[in-house]
């Protein structure tokens, strides 16, 4: 980013999340599922578990969800996560946002907080895989559903995020 170019202010809340919405609409009408992020991460380790062993990813059930005929990298789900990473960058780009940085409070170092942001990946990751399901597919999906199950569990994560947020505030002061 060059010196003389400004930032560009942020989109409406309001106006994103109704364009959310209207993209969850669409999954729901064109792939008959709604949005998440997790199946995309099963794909590619069914694709990693048949490149060993093609008889027991197709014989797990686990792994036979995410089979697609033996082309696992074929899930849509791994399209959406490779437009949201797409998408991400040209947000960043069209905002004038683009540069590699480490956000981080002033108490911690970048190396201390890329290994809290890695270990803080794997329990999310690791919930996701016990959970059957990622927050966006929580949240977004169960919401919009009107599943208790998506519900309770964004209700759960408002009164998790208020009680902490103290906690949390006080290293980036």
């Amino acid at each position: 980013m060059s010196a003389g170019s400004r930032e560009r202010p942020y989109w409406n809340p309001y106006l994103t999340g109704f364009l959310l919405g209207l993209v969850l609409l669409l999954a729901f009408v064109v792939a008959g599922r709604g949005l998440g992020a997790t199946a995309a991460f099963s794909a590619v380790a069914t694709w990693l578990v048949q490149l060993v062993s093609p008889a027991h990813a197709q014989a797990n059930p686990v792994h036979a969800r995410f089979w697609n005929e033996g082309s696992p990298l074929l899930s849509w789900t791994l399209f959406l996560l490779g437009g949201a990473v797409v998408g991400a960058f040209l947000s960043g780009w069209q905002g004038r946002r683009l540069a590699f940085s480490v956000e981080r409070g002033p108490r911690i170092t970048d190396n201390q907080r890329l290994l809290l942001a890695l270990v803080g990946g794997f329990v999310a990751a690791y919930g996701a895989r016990i959970a059957r399901g990622c927050t966006s597919g929580q949240a977004l999906s169960g919401g919009a559903m009107l599943s208790v199950g998506g519900l309770v569990f964004m209700g759960a994560v408002f009164v998790a995020a208020y009680a902490l947020a103290w906690f949390v505030r006080r290293e980036w002061l």
